[in-house]
């Protein structure tokens, strides 16, 4: 920096808040710094400006998970959001069992942050209140997974939108495929699932309790729960799949024991995972890269003193394709 200020002719502290975008810097002046700072390809230290001005700008991400679609989609919002703001991310994975125990314990020691953003984690009362000590801004992305400000679906009416569809083809005996993450320590039954059992009451549906299956998420658990629907003495003329992927594992049961869809059997998903289109599976979309852009977003105006909405709600929206149609008739 001191060889910066000298080329360009100003003081040290001139040429601080010239490169950190500071007022009190007229702009011809500010210009010239900016120039010769790109001459010398000299960029601000992180660790220097922390040391002068308290903050980081870094940003903690917290997923469960890296190599699913869901929170690699929703890591690229928050990304591009942070990056145009000049903020780094510190990308943090929650393991389960002990590493998940030790991971919370050990959180307040990572205060060199301003911020977290917590997607995809249904947090205890306990992990809620380490996270808390951090003392930082925390907002939540995928799920109102604890009470902070949240950006997400209305999972709820996801699951309604896709049930509606369902019976509106004239389905009565449908099932539903949930599912649940074996990494989380807290779970809640609601959203997606609670939408089902409402919707079978409400409607008159069948109300067997073999048509739910609740299973790990993954295709793999989304094939076996299908395999399990298939073996009943009825099997259903319909399933409702808590995610693509495991809407997708389904459909590879079900052409596998030699049925079609939706002649044989209906399918619907929620996510409008980059598969579906392939698959022409039917689904509810919603924009994931854009809750993790709208969160990113969210955390920013808390650290600029904005005012902050408790839960921001994106829409979903039904897309009919080939996988599902009237119940065969007879």
């Amino acid at each position: 920096m001191a060889d910066v200020a000298r080329a360009a002719g100003v003081s040290m502290a001139t040429t601080s808040r010239a490169l950190n975008d500071q007022p009190g810097v007229a702009p011809a002046t500010r210009e010239r710094v900016l120039e010769v700072a790109r001459q010398h390809a000299y960029v601000v230290s992180p660790a220097a400006s922390t040391l002068s001005g308290g903050a980081t700008r870094r940003i903690a991400v917290v997923v469960p998970h890296l190599s699913r679609w869901f929170f690699g989609e929703v890591l690229e919002g928050i990304d591009a959001t942070l990056r145009g703001a000049g903020y780094d991310l510190m990308l943090y994975r929650v393991g389960e069992g002990a590493d998940r125990d030790s991971f919370f314990e050990l959180l307040p020691a990572r205060r060199k942050v301003d911020g977290v953003l917590v997607v995809g984690i249904p947090a205890s009362e306990a992990e809620q209140e380490r996270l808390t000590t951090m003392g930082v801004q925390i907002v939540a992305a995928g799920g109102q997974v604890a009470p902070y400000p949240t950006v997400s679906i209305d999972d709820h009416g996801a699951g309604r939108q896709a049930v509606n569809h369902l019976v509106n083809l004239g389905h009565r005996r449908i099932a539903m495929i949930d599912a649940i993450d074996p990494n989380a320590s807290h779970w809640p039954v609601a959203g997606r699932a609670l939408a089902f059992t409402e919707a079978r009451e409400e409607r008159d549906l069948d109300p067997d309790p073999e048509l739910f299956q609740r299973v790990p998420w993954s295709a793999r658990h989304g094939a076996e729960a299908m395999a399990a629907l298939l073996a009943l003495d009825e099997p259903p003329t319909a399933v409702l799949a808590h995610s693509d992927e495991l809407a997708i594992g389904a459909l590879h049961t079900i052409r596998r024991a030699g049925l079609d869809t939706p002649r044989d059997i209906s399918v619907v998903g929620i996510d409008d995972h980059p598969l579906s289109e392939e698959l022409d599976l039917t689904t509810v979309r919603q924009d994931v890269r854009e809750q993790g852009r709208l969160a990113a977003r969210m955390l920013l105006d808390g650290l600029a003193g904005l005012d902050q909405a408790p839960w921001t709600v994106l829409p979903t929206r039904l897309v009919i394709r080939g996988t599902t149609g009237r119940p065969r008739q007879g």
